[in-house]
C-alpha cells in the first residue's frame, strides 16, 4: 500500500495552530514504524504543487516544474482520444476583481452543472477553433485543448492558484502570448452570456474567465498497484475551513491510515506519502534496529514537527 496524502500541512498562522492541536494517534504510531527516505519539492511558490510531483514520481514521468501533463491524462481518462498532441486543461473559473488584486475561488464552489458546462464550452469553443486548436469536454469543470503551442509551456496548477493573487501565477513567457489573448476574448464573449446573468440572478457567481494547467503531450501513466491518494482535506485548507480540516484528518486517521498501520504491522510493505505546500516527504517500512523499534512503540516522535517540515 502507498498511501499518498496531498494537503497534510498548511503554512498559514491558523492553519499551524490547528495542526500543531492535532491528535491522530494512527499516524503518530505509523509514523514511528515507517522510515523517511525521500523527499521531493522546493518551496510553496513551485508551480507543479508537492502532491502533483510525488504522484508523477510514483507514475515514473519526468519533467520541470509547472510541466508535467496532467491534462492529457485527465483527457484519457474521461474517454477523449487524446493521440499524440499537447493537450492542456481549461477549467472554467471565476474571477473575482478586488481592490488591489484579482484572485478566485475554488471552481467547485461554482456547482456548475454539465448543461451549464456545456452552454460555456460551445460558446467559447469557435474562438479556439479558428486558431487551430482542438477542443472537447470533458466533465464540468474540465475542458480540454490541444494545440502545439502547449508543448512543455510552463503552467500553474489551480491548485496553487485558489485564493490566491493570480498575477502571480499567469505565465509571461513568449510562448503564452496566444493563451493570453485567448484569455482576454473569452473573458469578453462570457461578460455578454445570458447563462452567466441568470446564475447572477439566482446569487450564484459568474464564469468569467479560465485557468490553464497540465500542458503536454501525455506520459505512460498506469496506475502504480496498491496507491491510494486521499483528497478529502483539499476542499477545507483551500478555503482555509480549519474545523473543517481537522474533522477531515480524523476521518483519515481512522480510516486509510489505520489501514496502512494494520498492514505495516503485519509486516506488509507500507509507504508514506505526506504534502504540505513545500514538500512531499515520503516515509517507508524498513528494517530497523530491535532498541529503535522499542523506543518508537513507547514513545512515539510528536508528530507536529512532521508536519509543519512540510
Amino acid at each position: 500500500m502507498h498511501l499518498l496524502i496531498p494537503f497534510a500541512s498548511a503554512l498559514s498562522e491558523r492553519g499551524t495552530h490547528t495542526m500543531r492541536r492535532l491528535n491522530l494517534p494512527h499516524l503518530t504510531r505509523l509514523l514511528a514504524l515507517l522510515t523517511p527516505t525521500e523527499t521531493l519539492g522546493t518551496d510553496e511558490y513551485s508551480l507543479t504543487p508537492p502532491h502533483e510531483r510525488a504522484l508523477a514520481h510514483a507514475l515514473g514521468w519526468t519533467g520541470d516544474d509547472g510541466t508535467l501533463p496532467w491534462a492529457a491524462r485527465n483527457a484519457a481518462q474521461d474517454g477523449v482520444d487524446i493521440g499524440s498532441q499537447a493537450w492542456g486543461q481549461l477549467t472554467p473559473v471565476h474571477w473575482h476583481v478586488g481592490a488591489e488584486q484579482v484572485s478566485l475561488p475554488d471552481p467547485q464552489a461554482l456547482h456548475l452543472s454539465a448543461q451549464e458546462s456545456h452552454t460555456l464550452f460551445e460558446a467559447v469553443r469557435p474562438l479556439f477553433e479558428s486558431e487551430g486548436w482542438v477542443m472537447a469536454w470533458g466533465a464540468p469543470t474540465r475542458w480540454y485543448a490541444a494545440h502545439d503551442s502547449l508543448d512543455g509551456l510552463a503552467s500553474a496548477s489551480i491548485d496553487r492558484v485558489i485564493g490566491r493573487n493570480i498575477d502571480l501565477w499567469m505565465p509571461t513567457t513568449p510562448q503564452a502570448r496566444l493563451i493570453r489573448r485567448l484569455q482576454n476574448e473569452v473573458q469578453m464573449l462570457l461578460y455578454q452570456q445570458p447563462l452567466n446573468d441568470a446564475r447572477v440572478g439566482q446569487g450564484a457567481l459568474p464564469v468569467n474567465s479560465f485557468w490553464l494547467s497540465g500542458c503536454g503531450r501525455a506520459q505512460p501513466s498506469p496506475t502504480p498497484a496498491g496507491l491510494v491518494q486521499t483528497d478529502s482535506l483539499r476542499g477545507p485548507v483551500l478555503s482555509s475551513d480549519w474545523t473543517a480540516w481537522a474533522e477531515a484528518w480524523r476521518a483519515l486517521d481512522a480510516a486509510e491510515v489505520q489501514q496502512a498501520l494494520k498492514l505495516a504491522r503485519q509486516g506488509e510493505p507500507v509507504t508514506l506519502t505526506l504534502c504540505g505546500e513545500r514538500f512531499a516527504q515520503r516515509f517507508e517500512l524498513t528494517s530497523q534496529p530491535l532498541w529503535s523499534r522499542l523506543g518508537k512503540r513507547i514513545s512515539p516522535p510528536p508528530l507536529s514537527p512532521v508536519l509543519e517540515a512540510l
